[in-house]
């Protein structure tokens, strides 16, 4: 498989393009450190071939972002097709897009992603998988989500209404499921060693590493406290104070979650090499749960990022120990018979999701603390 193989996934099987339509493809240049300039190459490139009446235009990146800037909506406006190589996509996918236009965001950040299974696997199978487990969720009586550090929380699932709690931005590639509202879930959410942001807004410290081991308390979708070293939770308080007073929001709302689906979304580097890029991709991999958390909107703007999760739904591990299992959800396997890429690509997952070390940290002070 190659890049051009997950561009041609992207402009067909996603966007629905057609020869003779317009393309608009707004890209972020690669001297931000967050998009690969392979990528934006390689999507033009296909779009040509594929026939499609191509502009680019450079958006930059914005961290304080709200509003399309008008001269970008006005081309979007003379466009059938919008592909967004920029987290400005990402920024405003809730809140800013024009309702009538098929219009993707990409989080194939680079060409080794757009070319790898997370690229290539077939865009209906992934959206197949979402809509089955969207429905699984909101026929659920008991979801448990646990996890090798501590993480045990339970609640039932109040699913929204179809077309309610979702996007109307296509997400490419499909990997994540619609998030299941926190407001009926309690319990105790082990944090993979830091607090970070969602995407949504950008602000100084964006990221906040601990010492040691932390969880985070809620009850029915509440942020209750903080229990971990007196320097961590006193950290991670300062972390929520500050941003809550800064973006005028709900402190302590746990507004969401959801955990990645797609088995081939690997992230090869280091995490706390660019937070913010790790954010914006990784979480798309099963071994991946986030909580959307500080404000009463998804997807808030601090994460809770769950390592390796166990996801039980009425008592069926659908995710096990951060291996996500379609065949375990009713018409899970047909997607798979019908997709025989996607099969492929679930019976050899990419582990890679850039915390290692981070793991091996927590694993210790597991041990630490059950030795103590």
């Amino acid at each position: 498989m190659t890049a051009l193989t997950g561009a041609k996934n992207m402009l067909v099987n996603c966007a629905k393009a057609r020869c003779g339509e317009r393309v608009l493809i707004a890209y972020e240049p690669a001297e931000y450190g967050y998009f690969d300039a392979d990528v934006l190459k390689t999507v033009v490139h296909m779009a040509n071939d594929l026939g499609l009446i191509v502009k680019t235009v450079n958006v930059g990146f914005d961290p304080h972002a709200t509003r399309l800037p008008p001269a970008l909506r006005s081309q979007m406006d003379r466009a059938d097709v919008v592909i967004f190589l920029a987290r400005l996509g990402d920024q405003l996918r809730f809140c800013d897009m024009p309702k009538d236009k098929r219009i993707v965001v990409s989080f194939a950040l680079d060409s080794g992603l757009l070319g790898s299974g997370f690229g290539t696997t077939s865009h209906g199978a992934m959206v197949a998988l979402k809509d089955l487990i969207t429905v699984t969720l909101a026929g659920a009586r008991r979801v448990q989500v646990t996890c090798p550090n501590g993480t045990d929380v339970v609640g039932t699932p109040d699913m929204p209404l179809t077309g309610v709690g979702d996007t109307t931005v296509l997400r490419f590639p499909m990997s994540v499921f619609k998030p299941v509202p926190a407001h009926s879930f309690s319990g105790r959410v082990a944090l993979c060693g830091f607090l970070t942001g969602t995407g949504s807004q950008y602000y100084d410290d964006y990221t906040m590493e601990f010492d040691g081991r932390v969880l985070a308390h809620l009850d029915k979708g509440r942020l209750i406290g903080f229990e971990g070293s007196a320097r961590d939770v006193a950290a991670a308080n300062a972390h929520y104070d500050r941003i809550a007073v800064d973006l005028g929001i709900d402190r302590n709302c746990v507004h969401s979650w959801h955990a990645g689906i797609h088995p081939g979304c690997g992230y090869l580097k280091d995490a706390r090499d660019n937070y913010e890029r790790w954010s914006g991709s990784a979480f798309g991999n099963p071994r991946i749960l986030h909580f959307h958390t500080c404000g009463t909107y998804a997807p808030g703007e601090i994460s809770w990022n769950v390592l390796d999760p166990t996801i039980l739904i009425d008592g069926v591990p659908v995710w096990e120990s951060g291996v996500f299992h379609p065949a375990r959800l009713v018409g899970g396997q047909a997607v798979l018979d019908r997709y025989p890429d996607a099969a492929s690509i679930f019976a050899h997952p990419d582990s890679h999701v850039g915390l290692d070390d981070l793991s091996m940290s927590q694993d210790i002070h597991v041990a630490l603390a059950a030795v103590s």
